[in-house]
């Protein structure tokens, strides 16, 4: 049985007037993430890490920017789009390990139901699923208020229908 390992990253600027969300959460907060979906990097390193892991590009050639279907999109529905291809393509999930980089909001309280969100739309267990939340110490971007950036790793195995065939 082989295993595959995928690792995604995203970064995207604050600003105020939009929505913040995290792992498809809404966090509220006084700025938002700028990009051309809703920008929420949780979900789009973790969307960048299955497609890797399968050996299947990146989320920017799966969903372009250019494609004005994409605009504003839930990434949400992404992840999900990209769950099901990878599934019929034979491919498990088996855990999912990320940590999410931000000065502010603190998001100790959020982890839990990022997690089980994450759980849901990824169809494993949350005890398969880990969020963490670390901040950059002041230091770039990140440390100034300005991003938040995420990680993911992602560990794949066949399906045991992809076995049997």
């Amino acid at each position: 049985m082989a295993f595959h390992i995928g690792e995604g990253y995203d970064i995207h600027r604050l600003v105020p007037g939009r929505k913040l969300y995290l792992g498809g959460i809404l966090i509220p907060y006084e700025k938002g993430l700028l990009g051309h979906s809703d920008a929420d990097v949780l979900l789009h390193a973790i969307t960048d890490a299955i497609l890797g892991a399968a050996g299947r590009g990146d989320i920017g050639e799966r969903f372009p920017p250019s494609d004005e279907r994409w605009k504003d999109a839930d990434s949400l529905r992404l992840l999900q789009i990209v769950v099901g291809e990878v599934r019929d393509a034979g491919w498990e999930i088996v855990n999912v390990d990320t940590t999410i980089y931000a000065e502010e909001p603190k998001l100790g309280e959020w982890k839990k139901k990022i997690r089980t969100q994450l759980a849901r739309i990824l169809g494993v267990a949350e005890q398969d699923v880990n969020v963490k939340a670390k901040t950059k110490e002041g230091m770039g971007e990140v440390g100034e208020g300005q991003a938040i950036e995420a990680t993911a790793a992602v560990l794949l195995e066949p399906s045991l229908q992809a076995e049997i065939f």
